[in-house]
């Protein structure tokens, strides 16, 4: 089944422990750091638009491009912003001009699984970032899926909806996969819930991959932090923020 499908219905639900508020002002103070305060970012995998209405309300001319309709019309639902969302892969991004910057947060680049995937979503990032521009994107470490997630099983149960995460990882691969057996309430019959079922892969990457696909793509490597700090990452970081610069134009 694709990802984000019936999950979308309830992804804010189950998700609304992600300090979203939090995450678009370490953005915001990147982006400021490059001398970017205003002009059109795009946010990459935007997912329901929770960040992308963040930065929308700081004052920039927001784009979200996300491969899920489903994501994409609870997003559109909530959009007071007049912000252009827009159904693509990232992979094959094609905007109407360019941007001042780009973003991509909650590891939707772990779910490119192939290597070329990744610089062609670079490639693309590049062709469409204004000289100067920057991209700012984060992922899970190999460390966080072997160490951290590993063969787990997660469980939480609400009143509008119940979910079991069975995790395995495979290690030769660095394949995350993660099944999603979902409960969700009926919104007219409250004492019914229909049961769904979802798989989503992703994959794990090291810090020197990255930079590795960042200089192939054609980019400037700027900079890699420890999530939402300025330090360096460590052996132990499960999630990275790397700054690429445009380069070439």
């Amino acid at each position: 089944m694709n990802a984000y499908t019936t999950f979308a219905q309830v992804y804010d639900l189950f998700m609304d422990n992600v300090p979203y508020e939090e995450w678009s002002k370490y953005i915001i103070s990147v982006l400021k750091e490059y001398g970017i305060h205003s002009g059109v970012i795009c946010d990459l995998g935007c997912g329901t638009g929770k960040m992308t209405r963040l930065l929308a309300k700081a004052g920039y001319d927001m784009i979200g491009v996300d491969l899920s309709e489903d994501m994409l019309a609870i997003a559109s639902g909530q959009n007071e912003e007049g912000i252009l969302y827009l159904c693509q892969d990232m992979c094959e991004l094609e905007l109407y001009g360019t941007a001042k910057a780009m973003v991509s947060v909650c590891d939707s680049i772990n779910y490119l699984l192939e290597e070329d995937e990744i610089i062609w979503t670079l490639q693309s990032v590049n062709r469409y970032l204004e000289p100067g521009g920057i991209f700012i994107f984060d992922f899970n470490t190999v460390y966080k899926y072997e160490t951290v997630l590993g063969d787990t099983t997660i469980c939480e149960n609400r009143e509008e909806g119940s979910f079991i995460w069975e995790n395995y990882y495979d290690k030769e691969k660095q394949i995350n996969e993660y099944d999603l057996t979902l409960f969700i309430r009926e919104e007219k019959q409250e004492q019914l819930y229909r049961k769904f079922e979802e798989t989503h892969y992703q994959r794990g990457y090291s810090l020197e991959q990255m930079q590795t696909f960042v200089e192939e793509a054609g980019m400037e490597f700027l900079a890699a932090y420890d999530a939402e700090t300025k330090q360096a990452p460590t052996a132990e970081s499960e999630r990275i923020y790397i700054i690429a610069g445009e380069k070439g134009k």
